[in-house]
């Protein structure tokens, strides 16, 4: 029997995994109508940038998944933990349309999360890659497994800041105004870093 008579003409070319197929089908579903997601991304171990730019585009991958917009890079200092103790990170937050549900676009973040060996063994700990679903169309939800809109993100300028940057209009659903959250929280430890850019994906 050849490769072709068994459907595999390009050995460079990969299955697909069921569980990807089941969330593409998924998606057909709602195809013709999309929902708008946020997501913030976040590093401080390794080449930070590059590891946020390695993350949009694996989002970017995702079948049923379209980033629109990347925002404008910040440096953070990391939370809860003893200055100095730990790098800061860099943040961003991408906007997208997804017609995944969310339950398939935390999946996929947390795969995106692990094909950058995240480990999560600490509270604040350290990592080489965050990537957390802030919003999601107007969804509040309580679930603990995936909480809508995300339980702390009207309290973090590293997520309002670069958010408010390339939608000054956009609303965290049952909280308010991003502008008004951020003009409610400080920016100490939080910086633009005009000298870093990421980019749609091509």
């Amino acid at each position: 029997m050849t490769a072709f008579t068994q459907g595999h003409s390009d050995p460079t070319v990969q299955p697909v995994p069921a569980s990807v197929v089941q969330q593409v089908d998924a998606a057909d579903i709602t195809l013709s109508n999309p929902k708008r997601a946020v997501i913030s991304l976040g590093a401080n171990l390794g080449n930070r940038l590059e590891t946020l730019q390695g993350a949009i585009d694996a989002l970017e991958d995702t079948p049923g998944v379209r980033i629109k917009v990347v925002s404008p890079v910040y440096e953070t200092e990391p939370w809860g933990v003893e200055p100095g103790s730990q790098p800061s990170y860099f943040n961003a937050v991408v906007l997208l349309k997804t017609t995944l549900p969310p339950s398939s676009l935390l999946e996929r973040a947390h795969a995106v999360e692990e094909a950058f060996h995240r480990v999560r063994d600490e509270h604040w700990g350290a990592r080489t890659l965050d990537v957390d679903i802030v919003a999601y169309a107007d969804v509040v939800d309580d679930d603990p497994q995936l909480t809508l809109p995300h339980p702390r993100a009207h309290e973090r300028a590293f997520v309002l800041a670069p958010w408010h940057d390339v939608d000054p209009d956009a609303r965290l659903p049952g909280r308010g105004t991003v502008a008004g959250l951020l003009d409610a929280v400080t920016l100490d430890g939080v910086a633009a870093r005009k000298d870093l850019e990421l980019h749609l994906p091509e």
